[in-house]
């Protein structure tokens, strides 16, 4: 005997249920802990600062350095906030490569603005 099927069911967006996402849980921590490390390299108290940017214990920003672990969504978020690399990261994990295209165009930009304004104010 079954259960009559009630109530709606959820579309499957044209991918037959499934994500694109194909990444296990340890080669997820291991890319974050790879983008923490390229962004500190330079720092001698990286557990120390990271656990300062999300309120975090300092041995579970440890374990994400490590890439034992990865941090929980909201500490991500804060993580992207605060470190380039982690959101670059992301960004590449999502397959949103164009949004890193998008945002060094707008930095080089910037930079054009600013040279022509100290090239501006040498040349009066």
């Amino acid at each position: 005997m079954s259960f009559p099927k009630k109530g709606k069911s959820f579309p499957n967006g044209g991918r037959g249920g499934r994500s694109d996402f194909s990444i296990d849980d340890h080669a997820f921590a291991l890319k974050i802990a790879s983008a923490l490390k390229s962004e500190l390299r330079d720092r001698n108290s990286r557990a120390k600062l990271v656990a300062g940017w999300t309120g975090a214990n300092e041995r579970t920003v440890k374990n994400w350095i490590l890439g034992r672990y990865a941090p929980c969504g909201r500490h991500l978020v804060v993580l992207a906030q605060h470190s380039d690399q982690v959101l670059n990261t992301i960004l590449i994990m999502a397959g949103r490569e164009n949004l890193l295209a998008a945002q060094k165009i707008e930095d080089l930009r910037q930079r054009v603005l600013e040279l022509a304004d100290v090239m501006g104010k040498t040349d009066g």
